[in-house]
């Protein structure tokens, strides 16, 4: 219902098995999801976007209808690295040796990653209402840490968090994703029943807090090293002008510290731009693909 046309896959990569739906033809565009959400978060882009493009639309390790094994003692299967590796299995798989990939959220963080371990089969990179994540956490002050208090929660340890939030996934999924300034009435019904069904899953609770859990270790010790190298890529940077990002950081001068080639702006949104501003998204992904096409 929510992707009409498009085909449904699993495919087993070293570390996980991804769910994914793909469609159309033309350059490969991969896009990846944020928390807590699903590949269903695509489902206003994904299919106009397959007009002229190949499109791949995963549910990241430890999300929707992917697997999510128990977290390692040090996080390491749920860091950037590893699910960016599983998203390049996943393409290699599919026969896109080289691709563009958006990334909103989680996703984002897994695509610069991927961008930084891959950068031969990255085209170009797009970021949605993100800065990198090692900016993010250096400039972490009480107006951030209030902001994104989730952050700091998920990163307990087990089982905190996981207990916490077991038997209130509703009134949590909703109320995260209905925090902007339009509430719910950008999402439909259909897309919030799927990350409410996913969500209810145990596992995917655990295996989000891994994912978070990595973000504050592994994933930083990761970034770190990689600090004096910059992305070759084209990179795109769109943000909610309603949002954290707009309010507490520089979007484009954090992604200028870690990329060559960046340019982007705020869309009239808040954190949830393919949902809220699905029009103006597509606009922009379509004009910066073209752009680039020969990259």
């Amino acid at each position: 219902m929510l992707f009409p046309g498009f085909e449904y896959r699993r495919v087993r990569t070293s570390g996980a098995t991804i769910h994914l739906a793909t469609a159309g033809s033309g350059p490969p565009v991969l896009l990846l999801h944020g928390y807590p959400q699903t590949h269903a978060m695509w489902h206003k882009v994904a299919p106009p976007l397959a007009r002229r493009y190949t499109v791949v639309c995963a549910d990241l390790r430890g999300y929707g209808d992917s697997s999510k094994p128990r977290g390692l003692p040090d996080h390491s299967n749920y860091s950037k690295r590893a699910m960016a590796q599983d998203m390049v299995e996943v393409m290699h798989s599919l026969g896109h040796r080289r691709f563009h990939v958006v990334g909103h959220d989680r996703g984002g963080r897994v695509a610069h990653r991927m961008a930084r371990d891959h950068g031969a089969r990255v085209r170009t990179l797009a970021v949605l209402d993100i800065s990198p994540t090692l900016k993010m956490y250096e400039s972490t002050d009480m107006a951030f840490a209030r902001a994104y208090y989730h952050w700091f929660f998920l990163i307990q340890p087990e089982p905190l968090p996981e207990k916490l939030l077991a038997g209130h996934v509703p009134g949590y999924i909703l109320g995260r994703i209905g925090r902007g300034p339009g509430g719910l009435r950008h999402f439909s019904r259909a897309a919030l029943g799927e990350y409410v069904r996913c969500f209810r899953d145990p596992r995917t609770i655990h295996a989000t807090c891994e994912d978070y859990r990595a973000a504050a270790g592994i994933d930083l010790a990761h970034d770190r090293r990689d600090r004096a190298k910059k992305l070759a890529m084209p990179v795109l940077a769109l943000w909610g002008k309603y949002g954290v990002i707009e309010r507490l950081f520089d979007c484009l001068a954090d992604w200028r510290e870690v990329a060559a080639n960046v340019s982007g702006r705020a869309l009239p949104c808040g954190h949830f731009l393919a949902e809220e501003r699905p029009a103006e998204l597509l606009r922009e992904l379509q004009r910066f693909l073209k752009r680039h096409a020969l990259s």
